[in-house]
């Protein structure tokens, strides 16, 4: 299942690194008489280890861990405009999870780090304890790492609306339906989906906007008590911050925006500048593969081995240990889930290799980290989140038709990804509730903003890096010549560009480029 507007950055990708194994609508403004439009001052922490300890299996003995809930207005606007904001589903406000960690050894305390891993749909929370232990010291030492699930996600209000069976059935789907009858089951397939969650929600799935969510992100600077925010967002969080900076620039201390997404691009211009990206990606990945002999397995032709993979799985899909089949759908997910870190690409060889010799185990986990699918068949509600946060902010639809011309132009342009792509438009293309469309300007009276690319990303391609910094008026870019999605804190050249920022507001040279290794 592809999101209709970009690709997830599964926080499984961002621990493999941390730990080695759309013209809008002028800004709504805050309530009166609330700073900063935050609703509820200062949040009641309380112990909780026990998150870390379900996390990373352990409690770091020099780390504390504390969780708070806040409430904001379901609806910031109508707030904003003294209305009483409707009850309708789920009430007239959310709760917001935060967790927030402190090093014992912190001294000379600066703030809050507040970060958000992207997706959308995936857990801030989660990121807080990842990045409490994989942060650079220069960081963990003067700032709390503080953490939010966005409304909608993880254990904030929930939007959960997709069965775990639907899930497994969008997954497994032919990638690229080419027959009449396969894409019209697609089309069938998230008209389902997008049904059932308006008939849970109706109108109210307007709420998971960015642009609310933004505006929750600034309750969460008065909650943790900072007078001006520091912000990490990564890929979609790049998002989230520049919208929060186009709303509140003077609310702003530093704000980090790494594996940035062009807000003015639609859907259509983000699905291929995403297959662009996933192909380019994947040439790099066949090139490694040639290189390393036979410390490669699939090689020396990865892309043929892949190829030959996913029409074996569709003929002949091998049996796993669970009773699934590893359709050519879950082929192409893990090929997927591979490329978000350059660590992937061995896994996918191995994965690809045992997938020949009949043991799809490796295919199916690489799948399932993903997807965020347990040993049971549960899934987290990522994509519910995810489908319902983009297709809130899309204020433009396109029809089935336009779907099925982009997915055989693509097709041509991009063999491997390309009509995967253009099919991922089919969600919001169907999608219930209304629309609220997030600010594309100026960050006027924000500091220098630093836009970190990164020029083989497969899911947020470089080429958005110059344009968000460009929106933004002072965005200020700084570019590793890596692999994978997102660069910090991967190599000394960017930790020391961005610890610097981040601590003693140093803005980096225009034009710094940071090497590979």
């Amino acid at each position: 299942m592809l999101s209709s507007r970009r690709i997830l950055a599964p926080v499984a990708a961002l621990v493999l690194v941390l730990t080695g194994c759309t013209a809008r609508p002028a800004p709504v403004p805050p309530p009166p008489g609330t700073p900063g439009g935050a609703t509820n001052g200062a949040a009641d922490w309380r112990e909780c280890p026990d998150v870390a300890r379900d996390l990373v299996g352990r409690v770091p003995t020099n780390v504390t861990y504390e969780c708070a809930t806040i409430k904001v207005p379901r609806d910031w606007a109508a707030v904003a405009s003294g209305a009483s904001p409707s009850a309708g589903t789920g009430g007239s406000t959310f709760d917001i999870a935060l967790l927030r960690t402190r090093s014992r050894a912190q001294r000379e305390r600066i703030g809050s780090l507040v970060v958000n891993p992207g997706g959308p749909g995936a857990s801030g929370v989660d990121l807080a304890v990842y990045l409490s232990l994989g942060l650079p010291a220069e960081i963990t030492r003067r700032f709390d790492i503080v953490g939010f699930d966005p409304r909608g996600v993880g254990r904030s209000t929930q939007v959960k609306c997709i069965s775990d069976e639907d899930l497994d059935v969008s997954f497994g789907y032919e990638p690229d339906p080419v027959s009449q009858a396969e894409f019209d089951g697609l089309v069938a397939l998230t008209k389902k989906i997008g049904q059932a969650c308006g008939a849970k929600y109706g109108d109210s799935l307007k709420f998971f906007s960015t642009e609310q969510a933004a505006r929750d992100m600034d309750a969460v600077r008065a909650a943790v008590g900072d007078e001006k925010i520091t912000y990490l967002g990564y890929s979609y969080g790049t998002l989230l911050g520049a919208t929060y900076a186009q709303l509140f620039p003077r609310s702003i201390r530093a704000l980090v925006l790494d594996g940035a997404v062009d807000p003015k691009q639609n859907a259509i211009a983000a699905s291929e500048g995403q297959a662009k990206g996933f192909e380019r990606a994947f040439t790099n990945f066949a090139n490694w593969c040639r290189s390393r002999g036979s410390q490669c397995p699939i090689g020396p032709d990865a892309r043929a081995a892949v190829n030959s993979a996913l029409d074996k799985a569709r003929s002949s899909p091998v049996r796993g240990r669970d009773g699934r089949d590893a359709t050519a759908g879950w082929v192409f997910t893990a090929v997927v889930s591979s490329l978000y870190t350059q660590q992937g690409w061995a896994e996918l060889a191995s994965a690809l290799d045992k997938l020949e010799g009949g043991d799809p185990a490796g295919v199916f986990d690489l799948a399932d980290r993903y997807a965020e699918r347990d040993s049971s068949g549960h899934y987290s509600n990522l994509f519910d989140a995810n489908s319902a946060v983009n297709c809130a902010d899309e204020d433009e639809k396109f029809t089935i038709a336009q779907v099925r011309e982009l997915q055989g132009q693509w097709r041509t342009k991009y063999p491997l990804f390309g009509a995967p792509l253009a099919t991922g438009v089919l969600t919001c293309a169907q999608w219930p509730g209304g629309r609220d469309p997030y600010p594309t300007g100026a960050a006027t009276g924000a500091p220098p903003i630093v836009v970190v690319g990164t020029t083989g990303d497969p899911a947020t391609p470089y080429e958005q890096t110059p344009k968000l910094a460009e929106m933004l008026g002072v965005g200020v870019v700084l570019t590793w010549q890596g692999e994978g999605h997102t660069a910090y804190p991967e190599t000394r050249c960017v930790n020391n560009a961005v610890n610097s920022y981040l601590v003693d507001l140093e803005v980096p040279r225009a034009g710094t480029t940071c090497p590979a290794r």
